[in-house]
């Protein structure tokens, strides 16, 4: 995937070559392999909202029975929220070079994260990929005219060329799509604005209600949490020198602005149209404005899909890598990556073709809902071992270990994750499930507040005991570890 160029009096320098089939997977990636920028960063993480199913999200909290104008501000501040966390992961690319479920073994073990971490990771890469599919073959009939499996063959074959050439393309069809995603979100806000259920009206205060408030807090922070398993992966390639701050604020601004912009878009269509379908909503509004309007904004949509729906394969195809090397390693090379990504696109259109387009609201809601509660325990526990117990210094070497100084079995992590889970439970509500602290709570779901303050502090009470001289030293001379320059740069960071 890249070539490294020596220059007079400087070390080799890799530049990005898109026009490769990538030949790293989950090993990591060595220094001198390093390139890009955080305007690329940027690039992925603004365009990856722009798309039919982010939009979706703030269709469905509108759904849950708070006014429009509540509903805005919780996807707002939800939006938030949820960013922080997941740009605090992705800060951990650039310092470590691995794809991020693969770090998870230092706080779940080799074994122990494959069957926790791993598992509910590759569930989130299906079910998101499953909504893309539904929406993507649905807005593909109704622009081309097309049957469903055909605009699900075409949009499943077109990402998973792109997931197959991997990380450098990824980034730059983001950076391609930067400029005309923005333009079709102008759009989509103006039809959004212009329609005819619009109002001054619409946007009053009205009650509020904290049942829907919260459980909007679960499913728009439901979606930012959903991309940290990972968002490592797409700085895993950066310069090591990159600083913590630049990585965090990189990720975070360009992530929340689109992620806020694309969910209340959703939101203020479904309320003006009276459409619960997001397709049939953005065709009411956009032809309303001119004539064809509507297919323009789907098809837009529907381009920023496929590129989300490419990042979905290749995460998923690396976690599918990682569950296996946890039980048999092996050299992960490029024939693998190719195997694993074409499984992920035939699972996924079984399991779309299973759901169907008519219960697409119902099947998106739970899984934000769901994933979200997976996911809260361990963005918990990775954050707190990386930033507060470990301080990022890792025995990188030692990860790939089987019998490594992590070991099979991290005990403190996967009984902090356990722990955390049950303590949920109680508080958890849901269309199938409400808890009896949710019941009697008013049906107001607190799980993930509660989730991420016990997980944090479950995991640095059961780390007080851990004794990481051992991991310092052989991190000091881990030849797939930074120098300790580096090191220092990431801490002053």
């Amino acid at each position: 995937m890249t070539e490294v160029i020596e220059q007079p009096g400087q070390p080799g320098q890799s530049v990005e070559q898109a026009g490769r089939i990538e030949r790293r997977s989950i090993d990591v990636v060595p220094l001198d392999e390093r390139h890009g920028t955080l305007r690329s960063l940027g690039a992925v993480w603004f365009v990856s909202n722009i798309n039919l199913t982010a939009m979706a999200t703030g269709t469905v909290c509108l759904t849950l029975g708070g006014s429009v104008f509540w509903t805005l501000v919780a996807i707002v501040v939800c939006t938030l929220f949820g960013t922080v966390f997941m740009a605090f992961h992705s800060t951990q690319g650039p310092h470590l070079g691995l794809p991020q479920l693969v770090q998870s073994r230092a706080q779940f073990g080799y074994l122990g994260a494959a069957i926790t971490v791993f598992v509910f990771a590759l569930a989130n890469y299906i079910a998101y990929n499953t909504s893309d599919a539904l929406l993507s073959s649905d807005a593909a009939h109704e622009v081309l005219h097309i049957p469903l499996w055909l605009g699900y063959l075409g949009a499943a074959s077109i990402a998973a060329i792109i997931s197959i050439y991997g990380y450098d393309l990824i980034h730059r069809i983001n950076r391609l799509l930067t400029i005309p995603v923005i333009i079709v979100m102008v759009l989509a806000t103006v039809a959004a604005f212009a329609g005819k259920g619009f109002s001054a009206d619409l946007l009053s205060p009205g009650e509020f209600k904290l049942a829907p408030f919260m459980t909007t807090v679960a499913i728009v922070g439901g979606f930012q949490l959903g991309w940290a398993p990972y968002v490592s992966d797409y700085s895993r390639y950066l310069p090591a020198s990159i600083g913590t701050r630049e990585s965090f604020w990189w990720t975070f601004l360009s992530s929340a602005l689109s992620g806020i912009w694309v969910f209340t878009i959703g939101a203020l269509l479904g309320a003006t149209t009276g459409h619960t379908d997001l397709i049939g909503g953005l065709l009411t509004a956009g032809n309303d404005l001119f004539p064809g309007g509507g297919t323009i904004i789907v098809a837009g949509l529907l381009v920023g899909l496929l590129a989300v729906m490419a990042i979905n394969q290749y995460g998923g195809s690396l976690t599918m890598l990682s569950i296996a090397h946890s039980f048999k390693p092996f050299t992960p090379g490029r024939r693998a990556r190719i195997g694993t990504i074409l499984a992920m696109a035939v699972l996924v259109w079984l399991i779309s073709a299973w759901v169907g387009e008519d219960r697409f609201n119902s099947f998106y809601g739970g899984v934000l809902i769901y994933l979200a509660y997976a996911f809260t325990p361990w963005t918990a526990i990775n954050l707190v071992d990386y930033f507060f117990v470990r301080h990022g210094i890792y025995a990188v070497s030692e990860i790939f270990k089987p019998n490594g100084i992590y070991g099979r079995w991290g005990w403190r992590g996967n009984a902090a994750y356990v722990a955390t889970i049950i303590v949920m439970i109680p508080f958890m509500v849901s269309t199938n499930f409400t808890g009896f602290m949710g019941a009697r709570l008013s049906s107001v779901d607190y799980s993930i507040i509660v989730g991420l303050i016990v997980g944090s502090l479950l995991y640095w009470a059961l780390t007080r005991s851990l004794d990481l001289s051992r991991e310092r030293e052989l991190a000091a001379t881990d030849p797939l570890y930074r120098t300790h320059d580096l090191r220092d740069h990431h801490a002053a960071g």
